[in-house]
């Protein structure tokens, strides 16, 4: 049975909060059995080129290992979201599994991508729209709570104009605020919002799938670079938006 369509005045209320805060959980967008499938797909990933293991497994590009990674590249919810913050002709710059074990510790307090620094009375002006050139969103496959590392931000951060310095850990006094929530849950944040990650204090290992979308002028970052190729399985598999957000554009100026 076909998703309901999203309400456009939802998608609309998102993105406001993407302007004005920086970012949006999304309550409820995976089911039950997808968060049982997901997990049980990353605990069959073997590390490949620039992955790696240990404490935190870190499994890049896995769009490209099976096709059953294909839907959650334009879940709905997320990727109306996606397309209203990037424009309609966006496209998937990286998908990531992690999972986190116990012991795990987080990168401290940074952003993802500044296209560049701005004027700080430019971005204090309520009538200045910072544009958006990347966002991330973050597949919850766990319960979140304060132990099981959750994702730090700093609401509003991304009109800093620049990244955090070296042992900054605030932002107009704000510090940095757990964002507690339950498997299944998305949040979907821009590149230029200060975050952290968190360790794990308990015994459980935390599952996490990350979507990376960009406009179309974002660079497509699929390693191994140079000798990458489509899995067929893959490309047979594919909608027509799937294989968009892959890379299949239509004719533009610098192509």
């Amino acid at each position: 049975m076909p998703n309901p369509p999203i309400d456009p005045a939802l998608t609309a209320a998102r993105l406001l909060a993407l302007h004005q805060h920086g970012y949006m959980l999304l309550p409820g967008v995976l089911s039950a059995a997808q968060i049982a499938e997901l997990r049980t797909a990353i605990d069959r990933l073997k590390p490949q080129h620039w992955d790696y293991s240990g404490l935190l497994d870190h499994y890049k590009c896995v769009f490209n290992r099976e096709p059953l990674w294909l839907p959650y590249l334009d879940q709905p919810g997320v990727i109306e979201l996606a397309e209203a913050a990037l424009g309609a002709d966006c496209h998937v710059v990286g998908q990531t599994a992690w999972r986190c074990h116990p012991g795990f510790v987080g990168a401290g307090l940074h952003l993802d991508y500044l296209v560049m620094e701005l004027p700080p009375a430019l971005l204090a002006d309520p009538a200045f729209e910072l544009p958006m050139q990347i966002c991330t969103a973050h597949f919850y496959l766990d319960d979140i709570d304060l132990d099981l590392c959750p994702t730090l931000l700093i609401p509003g951060s991304h009109r800093a104009g620049r990244k955090p310095l070296t042992g900054e850990s605030q932002w107009r006094g704000l510090p940095a605020q757990a964002v507690l929530c339950r498997a299944g849950d998305v949040l979907m944040f821009r590149s230029e919002l200060w975050h952290a990650g968190s360790s794990n204090r308990t015994d459980r290992s935390r599952y996490l799938l990350q979507v990376h979308y960009g406009r179309r002028m974002v660079a497509q970052k699929f390693s191994p670079y140079l000798t990458w190729r489509f899995a067929p399985a893959v490309l047979a598999a594919c909608t027509p938006r799937q294989r968009r957000l892959l890379g299949e554009h239509e004719e533009a100026e610098y192509d």
